[in-house]
Parts: structure tokens; C-alpha cells; sequence
């Protein structure tokens, strides 16, 4: 089954729900890779589960057809972005960099920006008669998707789809701490070297004064071209773009604190990590289950996820690998998008893997992954221990989170990475305390008060239900930065002492120019 299929069959479930009172809920998710997809699609099939009716901003088609499901077709975005720039080899040379924040930042925006030109888009947006409880916009280093909050009159959500960021909770409450807190594309995590907290600082401060100055004017720009308009026609006020941007009244993160770090969170972020994963995991294909089941030695399992193919490797890469592979004594599936000659016999090639399936199945011991936070989460949640080979963006602090938290290796992507990955596959299945950690984070993980699902309807429901919920919101918003960061207290400390240090020198000098004089005097 493709990952295609497999997302019509996630929506055609919706037809067995049972239908009841809920709200009108805008989702937008207008991002054309396919584990963002995987993301929304999860998002809105547990709300119309919950009984609410959603518009569902999307770049990826489907034949389902469901009363409370409306989809407004984005695809075009596809042809912003071309899927070759993801050729691993590419990377591995440097012919491209991801971890370039102003790339990517820049290509986030023009998304957004012709995510609100598209045709579909402008028509749902135009229409006077289109009434929403909520918007749930995906927040991806752009704000631009909270003008729709102010085109329905109706509070915002955003749905951040990474650990949790500076940059987003620098839209719900004030600035985090780069003492302890690190970009989403550092290959450096907590506790920091002297070195690492000063270029983390340095990052921190470049990049929100870069996005603020250099993209900010951009997306205002879209603003006042595309939306400004509507609201003068509905003879509503503009407010300034500025304004908007920090009018959120709720983050849910795809985040668990078991995976991320435990510093100091706004009250109105939340963390549903592990929502897309099915209650009840599917059954395996027969022949899937069989292979698995008659693994006496445990199973292997390696993914690259759904952006980097492993077809793309280089080639001496691949063979060693599968040199690798076929000295072991474990059954190995690779997820392969393409036929491979000389496989080894205990290597099996799987274009498209039912992951969640396989990590679930009681025989698999380790997962090779490129270290996406939803693999990570799914791993967690199965309790399998990981070896991570990050590519680009947060995989590389991903990475070194499950090295330091202790139940998996992270190996550094390169055209001799499989004399490591050899090593790093016997240290992993001869320790037995990387599987003992892996089971410990997954029961930290688990326990929590309610699944992440429930508390994804519950957390909606909330802000619809108290309009805004702005009894959450952060006083850190109402305050300039200069009143943050208590520069104007720290100014007046320093001209009082400065008018102090006047005044003890003027009287100082006045009274030795005294007794000069009586000194003369008596002389």
C-alpha cells in the first residue's frame, strides 16, 4: 500500500463516525511534505471524529467525500519546491544546504504567500457567508497564516510540528533563554560549552533580528496586498500585521517532554506529541507478519523517512551498507524506494514500510532512522531503541537529545558511515541498557493524564468554548521589549548612579577648592 493510499484509507474512516454537535474548524496545512501531511491528516480525522465539521487547507488530493470534511485544494504549492534539492548525495557534498536559516526561511514564506494567492484559497477567503469557531494554522518560521483569524473573526492555534522553538514561543510569551535552550538547526544541545552558549546566543539574536527585518516586510507586504482589502470591504478596522502576528491564543506542539527538555513553557503551549499514531496499530500484510515472526534473531528496521530517499545514497554507500546488513544474523528491512540488485538474504527491500506496524511487532529490536521527530515519537512510543544518521534541520539536535538521553547512537552521514553503522548496531544490540532506556522514556511518554488525542480535541474545545482563552495568554505580550528586558530600569539605575557620581564630585571639589582657599589664608 502507498503512503498515497494509506491516506485515503486514514480519511475513509471517517465515514463510520457517528455524527454530533461540534464547531466549524479551519485547518491549514499547506506544506507539500509528506510527513506534514501525515500531520494534518491525523489533525483533522481525530476532530471529525470529535464530531466538528473542518475546512482543511491541503496540498494533497484525495477522492474522499464526507459531510463535515471540505478540502481546499493547494497542490500548486507543489511546484514551489522540487523534490530533487532533497537528493541525500546533494547534501552530503554541499551542493545544497538546509541548514542555511535564511533558505529556508525564505522558502517557508513564499509558501505562505502563494498558499493566500492560490485561487481555491482566495475564494473561501472572499466568500462573506464562511463562519469559523477556530483557526488551527501550521506554523512553519511564517505568521502569515494568522491573517485567516482576522478574516472569520475567530481565535488562532498554532500547530508547531518541531520541538519547541524560540521563535514560536517568542509569539506567545517572551524570549527563551539561550543559556539553555538551542535553534531548531544546532548541532549542539543542553548543557551547552561556554563556545556553545555564546554562538547559540549570537544564533538566537541574528536570526530573530534577520526574520524581523529581512522577512517580516514581506509577509506585511502579502498582508496589505491580499487581506487588508477584504476587511475594508466588510467595512471592518485593519489592524497592523504586527499585531496579528502575536494575537495566538494557544501552540500545540508535536512535542513530548520524554523526547525534548523540560525548561520553562507558557501556559498556553501544549504538548500533543504522538496524535498521529493509531490507537490500535494495524495488523502487518501476511507475508510482512510471517517474515517478522520468524525472525529468531530480532528485526532490523531502517528508514530515512519520507523527504530522503535512500535510493539517492551514493553508491559506494549503499554497498557497504548492504555489506553490513548481510553479515549480521538479524532479518533486516530497508525501506527502499527503487529495486537494489545483490541484496543479502536477510535483507529484505520495502519501497513502502507500514512503520508504526513493524516498531510495534515484538521481534524488532532496533530502528536505523534519519531522526524526524515523528519517527522519533513512534519509536519512543514502542519503546524500540534507535540509531540516528541526521541529514538536515532539527535531526541534528534531535540526534543528540537520544544520545544524551541514552537509548540510541547518533553517526555522522558520510561515504564511509557504514564502518560506524557496524559498530554502532553491535554496541546497541549487545547493551542491553539502550533497550532498558528506550522502555523507561516510553513509559514516561505514556503516562500522562489523557492520550494526546483527547487533549488535541480537548485544548480546541477549550479556546472555542472560553473565545480566545485569554486567561492563558502571557502578560510577557503586553510589554515592550525594552521593558522585558528591564533596560529602562537598568537606565535609570545607571543615570542615578551617574547624577550620584556628579553630585559627590561636585561636593568634593568644592570643598577642597574651601580649604585651598583657607589654607592660603593662613598662609
Amino acid at each position: 500500500m502507498t503512503m498515497a493510499a494509506s491516506r485515503i484509507v486514514v480519511l475513509c474512516i471517517l465515514f463510520s463516525f457517528c455524527f454530533c454537535d461540534g464547531f466549524r474548524i479551519l485547518a491549514v496545512f499547506p506544506l507539500t511534505s509528506a510527513s506534514h501531511g501525515i500531520l494534518g491528516d491525523n489533525m483533522v480525522k481525530y476532530l471529525i471524529e470529535s464530531g466538528h465539521e473542518v475546512t482543511y487547507i491541503t496540498p494533497f488530493l484525495r477522492k474522499v467525500v464526507h459531510p463535515s470534511l471540505h478540502i481546499v485544494d493547494v497542490s500548486e504549492n507543489s511546484k514551489l519546491f522540487n523534490e530533487n534539492t532533497m537528493n541525500v548525495k546533494l547534501i552530503m557534498d554541499n551542493v545544497v544546504d538546509f541548514q542555511n536559516t535564511d533558505l529556508m526561511t525564505s522558502l517557508l514564506v513564499n509558501i505562505a504567500s502563494h498558499t493566500l494567492e492560490n485561487s481555491n484559497v482566495q475564494q473561501l477567503i472572499q466568500d462573506p457567508n464562511q463562519k469559523f469557531d477556530v483557526v488551527i494554522g501550521e506554523w512553519m518560521f511564517s505568521e502569515l497564516y494568522s491573517v485567516f483569524a482576522a478574516i472569520f473573526e475567530c481565535p488562532l492555534i498554532w500547530f508547531s510540528t518541531i520541538e519547541p522553538h524560540y521563535i514560536i514561543l517568542n509569539m506567545v510569551d517572551g524570549p527563551t533563554n539561550p543559556a539553555y535552550t538551542n535553534d531548531y538547526q544546532s548541532k549542539h544541545v543542553h548543557p551547552l560549552s561556554f563556545i556553545e552558549r555564546g554562538y547559540e546566543l549570537w544564533k538566537q539574536i541574528s536570526v530573530l533580528i534577520n526574520k524581523t527585518y529581512k522577512f517580516y516586510y514581506k509577509e506585511e507586504e502579502v498582508y496589505q496586498r491580499l487581506i487588508a482589502p477584504i476587511l475594508k470591504k466588510r467595512g471592518r478596522p485593519v489592524p497592523s500585521y504586527e499585531a496579528l502576528r502575536y494575537n495566538a491564543s494557544l501552540v500545540l506542539g508535536n512535542t513530548h517532554v520524554a523526547l525534548g527538555d523540560a525548561f520553562a513553557m507558557p501556559q498556553n503551549y501544549k504538548h500533543i506529541g504522538g496524535y498521529h499514531i493509531d490507537k490500535i496499530t494495524a495488523p502487518l500484510p501476511e507475508n510482512l507478519e510471517n517474515l517478522l515472526s520468524n525472525a529468531k534473531h530480532g528485526v532490523i528496521y531502517f528508514s530515512m523517512g519520507s523527504n530522503i530517499k535512500s535510493k539517492d545514497m551514493p553508491i559506494e554507500l549503499k554497498r557497504g551498507i548492504l555489506k553490513v546488513f548481510g553479515n549480521m544474523k538479524q532479518t533486516i528491512i530497508w525501506k527502499f524506494e527503487e529495486v537494489l540488485s545483490d541484496v543479502p538474504e536477510n535483507v529484505h527491500i520495502l519501497r513502502w514500510a507500514p512503520q508504526q506496524s513493524i516498531l510495534a511487532h515484538v521481534n524488532t529490536v532496533l530502528f536505523i532512522t534519519h531522526g524526524g521527530l515523528l519517527s522519533l515519537t513512534e519509536a519512543v512510543h514502542f519503546g524500540i531503541p534507535v540509531i540516528v544518521i541526521p541529514v538536515f534541520a532539527d535531526q541534528f539536535a534531535n540526534a543528540l537529545r537520544v544520545e544524551r538521553k541514552g537509548y540510541g547512537k547518533k553517526l555522522e552521514l558520510s561515504y564511509t558511515m557504514y564502518e560506524d553503522l557496524k559498530i554502532a548496531i553491535k554496541e546497541i544490540l549487545c547493551n542491553s541498557k539502550y533497550s532498558k532506556k528506550a522502555k523507561e522514556i516510553s513509559l514516561a511518554y505514556h503516562d500522562r493524564p489523557m492520550n494526546p488525542k483527547e487533549e488535541l480535541n480537548f485544548w480546541v474545545n477549550h479556546v472555542i468554548r472560553t473565545q480566545g482563552a485569554q486567561h492563558l495568554r502571557s502578560p510577557a505580550l503586553e510589554l515592550p521589549l525594552y521593558k522585558r528586558l528591564f533596560l529602562d530600569v537598568i537606565a535609570a539605575i545607571l543615570v542615578s548612579i551617574l547624577i550620584l557620581k556628579t553630585i559627590i564630585c561636585y561636593i568634593i571639589n568644592l570643598f577642597s577648592v574651601k580649604a585651598k582657599h583657607e589654607k592660603e589664608k593662613r598662609a
